[in-house]
């Protein structure tokens, strides 16, 4: 067609975008007026202008519809299926009002920038839908079927582009893409070592369900146009590629496509959605999750029915969720986090199991506890000295209660769950692994690799210059290296800053705690007395939950603005510095005061006549039962605290969300409420998927939790356990009922989680350690049994020192504290006999569980040989299918020992996966070369 100029130019340009033109002239906003349903065909695309920055201009035509919607998500010829929707919203122009005289300066100076405000606004989005042309021609340029639709309020118009990838786009972009084809069906392999051991030993396994519509498993390998024929299923061009494959491929389209000029990066729907031309772009859910009203066989509910029905609900919650479903609809990413989730959940059965008899064997030996029982029976043998400056002595037979609680969290039994926890942290990744390789082979992800990235949207937008990239050799946007660095230096001050900020409030909850510990102390109440420490620990424990959620949610926002300052070109970069600076805050601000309780509470007390102080008050001491105690009931109101709030929030603000974007969309609701509302209209009131960072990361910080911590909490396990049942359960519901379909993205693995899992299994050894050899009292009772008596009596008499006579004996008389010092304040000889068995047990400790770390490494293969079988099959079958004769097989086969090859004698491929739809921009590219064993291979 051939581009004219002036006013029939434009007015060519009205007729062509409104079917129902009248000769009005409209401004930018109405584009795509098209009549529900209008269909644009490519085939009008072929004569348009090959200049990038200017506009194309394409006909229009309303095809012949049937008169009812079909049902499924189809165009309305009932046969073209509906891949992806795009929706923008036009609001109504509201007329001015008639200017009336004798108005005032003042009011016509403001009217005059309410109208240079306007005139922004309006060119602003002129500019807008300039780009949406712009796009929208383009994707039809690169092969998409289009139809529209619309919902019309007086207050505005809501638009819907619906595209669809015909099977040339599919088969084209395949190959590129690297998907995997099916050569041969197999049997599925049961994944669940549960359910194999419950068949060997003849249990009926009430976990296993059967789910309806499970999807076949195929060997498989890399798609070939030209090898169309040797593959599974491909004479059926409709339903050939899955549902996800064509959102991932269409999703690569729109991330390819320009809108503007390409040396300023105006390339994709990432962009397009940053900069507000585009309000949401999304695939639709297939159908309803709700069951209909009547009764229909299982294999007859649509995907969505069977996740919810089978998965999503509350009642299934001891049941094995469908992980195969869950890829098939969501992509291998978010089916990698539920699968990662219910291993480690199944993992915590036997810590939680082994926790819970350690805690109970606590409560059944307590009666045994020699030196509870000779606190409880001294009477007032053992006067101790005053807990504050205007305190007076009290009786250590006060504190009985306290101490017998207190065995709980300080017995032998602690010390064996700390070793047993980690090797059970370690053995758990060890065979996460495992599953991990047989999953990632399973869905037919082991060998992705994301090729070269592109930049991200937001920094293609902010970019200061131009460069060439040396990988494609395409000039894109580019930020000087130093001044990345620098400015990351200065962000590493803000997060030292931040940091300190969390200390301050760690010393202010210190304070706090002491200023109430004082006032439950001057009361002159014996009870108020023993349980001081208790009532100030239990509310500073809650006081700095509260602080820590709320700095949690300040820092992220900062981390997240300082992350994008810092300018990182592609998206992968962005989420690993996003999650480092967001890890390492929640890390110290999580556990500032747990470690604080564990380490220093306590250590810098001093003695009688020589006390510590901050701030003009003495030091904290570790209350009656000890720190443990203090650390537990610490962990306890923290950890479950956060679980709480965190379900709470994911139950609620999902459902405030999404009555928000009902409200907002409440208008046009009512416009239409003659009519049955359309599933791409039902999934626009649903709410935008916010990804899996903050699901991983509140799981994390339970890892650390039931890890680093667990000689003083043997629970932990156990409310772990409970929480993550729930917490399946909520993220089914929020995927399948709440959120806008995700478009399915591969994976491998969990990424950096896993990096960051395994460090803390690292930690948590070390940390148990010292926990055991500096906060427990099972050294110094292991040591006084070796010295002096096996069944401990004496043993608190052992423990106490007395004031040296400098003391103001008139004002206290003789008293004793809890320390190994001499009368005069110098520490004896036992304290540092005891400091060489603390140093020598903690080398011993960490010695012998990172050996058996390491043999447990080295005894559990990453990948199963079962597993490496096969693959050996599968690659077996590639060749077979993809070789045309015997012929093409020897010269595959002599070529297997050259550099190019790996380790099983296959040609690596040279065409590699492209980025997630989560990476924002792709580059457009031309067909990549896949080789492989065949006589087609380079």
């Amino acid at each position: 067609m051939l581009r004219k100029k002036g006013s029939d130019l434009l007015k060519d340009r009205e007729v062509l975008l409104d079917l129902d033109y009248t000769g009005e002239t409209h401004g930018a906003d109405c584009y795509g007026s098209l009549q529900n349903g209008g269909f644009i065909p490519p085939r009008y695309l072929n004569a348009a202008a090959d200049d990038d920055d200017d506009p194309i201009y394409i006909h229009c035509e309303n095809t012949s519809t049937p008169l009812t919607q079909p049902l499924g998500n189809y165009f309305r010829d009932g046969k073209t299926k509906i891949d992806f929707v795009l929706v923008w919203e036009v609001k109504s122009r509201r007329k001015r009002r008639a200017r009336g005289k004798g108005r005032g300066e003042a009011e016509e100076v403001e009217e005059e920038q309410a109208a240079q405000e306007e005139s922004r606004s309006e060119k602003r989005k002129a500019q807008l839908a300039r780009w949406r042309d712009k796009f929208i021609q383009n994707i039809q340029s690169a092969g998409l079927l289009l139809e529209k639709e619309e919902s019309s309020s007086v207050k505005k118009t809501v638009h819907y582009l619906k595209l669809s990838a015909p099977w040339d786009v599919l088969v084209y972009y395949a190959e590129e893409l690297c998907l995997r084809a099916p050569l041969q069906a197999q049997p599925h392999p049961d994944f669940n070592t549960s359910a194999q051991i419950l068949q060997k030993l003849y249990v009926p396994n009430i976990m296993a369900d059967s789910v309806p519509n499970r999807p076949v498993d195929y060997y498989t390998c890399a798609f070939r146009k030209s090898k169309m024929e040797k593959f599974l299923g491909s004479e059926d061009h409709e339903n050939y590629f899955t549902n996800t494959q064509r959102h991932r491929i269409v999703y690569e389209i729109l991330a390819r496509t320009v809108y503007g000029k390409r040396k300023r990066a105006e390339v994709g729907v990432a962009r397009l959605l940053n900069e507000g031309a585009f309000k949401a772009a999304f695939p639709l859910h297939e159908g309803p999750f709700e069951l209909p009203g009547y009764e229909i066989p299982p294999d007859q509910l649509n995907k969505r029915q069977v996740l919810y029905h089978y998965w999503a609900r509350w009642s299934k919650w001891y049941k094995y969720q469908p992980l195969d479903h869950i890829r098939e609809y969501f992509g291998e990413k978010i089916a990698l986090y539920f699968a990662w989730l219910g291993f480690y959940t199944a993992w915590l059965l036997p810590a939680a199991i082994v926790g819970t008899f350690v805690f109970v064997s606590g409560i059944m030996t307590m009666s045994s506890n020699t030196p509870a029982k000779e606190i409880c029976e001294s009477g007032g043998r053992y006067l101790m000295c005053p807990l504050c400056e205007t305190c007076k002595p009290w009786n250590m037979s006060d504190i009985c209660p306290m101490a017998q609680v207190g065995y709980l969290f300080d017995h032998p039994g602690t010390v064996f769950f700390s070793v047993f926890m980690s090797f059970w942290a370690v053995t758990f990744l060890e065979y996460w692994k495992r599953k991990n390789a047989t999953l990632a082979h399973h869905w037919d992800c082991m060998d992705f690799h994301e090729e070269e990235e592109p930049p991200r949207p937001e920094f293609a937008a902010m970019a200061p210059a131009m460069e060439e990239n040396p990988v494609t050799g395409v000039k894109e946007p580019y930020f000087p290296e130093k001044a990345r660095i620098s400015r990351m230096l200065t962000g590493s001050m803000v997060i030292i800053i931040m940091l300190c900020v969390v200390m301050i409030f760690l010393v202010t909850v210190i304070i706090y705690r002491s200023i109430v510990s004082v006032m439950m102390y001057e009361t002159g109440s014996s009870v108020l007395r023993t349980q001081a420490g208790n009532i100030a620990n239990i509310s500073s424990s809650m006081v700095n939950l509260a602080l820590i959620l709320l700095m949690g949610q300040v820092y992220t926002a900062l981390a997240e603005q300082l992350t994008k300052w810092e300018m990182h070109r592609t998206q992968t970069q962005y989420e690993d510095a996003f999650t480092f600076k967001v890890f390492i805050f929640q890390f110290v601000n999580f556990y500032s005061s747990p470690f604080y309780v564990a380490f220093f509470k306590g250590r810098f007390v001093g003695y009688p006549g020589h006390y510590g102080t901050l701030f003009g008050m003495r030091n904290e001491d570790c209350g009656p039962g000890g720190c443990l105690i203090e650390l537990a009931e610490q962990l306890f109101i923290i950890m479950m605290g956060k679980q709480l709030i965190n379900n709470v929030q994911e139950f609620v603000i999902p459902k405030v969300k999404a009555w928000r974007q009902k409200k907002a969309l409440s208008s046009v609701k009512k416009a239409q409420s003659g009519l049955e509302p359309q599933r791409w209209e039902q999934d626009y009131e649903l709410i935008e998927c916010e990804g899996l960072f903050d699901e991983y990361l509140e799981i994390v910080l339970q890892f650390g939790f039931i890890t680093i911590f667990v000689a003083a909490f043997p629970l932990a396990p156990l409310f772990a356990l409970l929480n993550n049942w729930a917490e399946v359960r909520l993220d089914a519901h929020k995927f399948v009922c709440e959120y806008r379909r995700p478009v399915a993205e591969r994976a491998q693995n969990i990424g950096v989680w896993f990096i960051i899992l395994e460090a803390l299994s690292h930690v948590s050894v070390l940390v148990n350690a010292f926990l055991i050899a500096f906060t427990s009292d099972f050294l110094p009772r292991l040591l006084y049994q070796y010295k002096f008596d096996n069944d401990l009596h004496g043993y608190v008499n052992f423990t106490l020192a007395y004031a040296p006579p400098s003391y103001n004996y008139s004002s206290h008389g003789m008293c004793r504290y809890k320390a190994f010092r001499d009368d005069n304040g110098n520490y004896t000889l036992v304290y540092w006999e005891l400091l060489a068995v603390r140093l020598g047990f903690i080398i011993a400790f960490e010695h012998v569980v990172f050996f058996v770390l390491r043999v447990i490494d080295w005894m559990v293969p990453d990948v199963p040989e079962s597993l490496e079988l096969k693959i050996k099959r599968e690659r077996y079958l590639a060749k077979q299918a993809l070789a045309d004769n015997q012929e093409g097989l020897l010269v595959s086969g002599r070529m297997a020992h050259s550099p190019a090859s790996d380790t099983f004698g296959n040609l690596k491929p040279t065409c590699r996966a492209r980025g997630s739809p989560g990476g924002g921009t792709l580059r457009k590219a031309g067909l990549d070369t896949l080789s492989t064993d065949s006589e087609d291979a380079p």
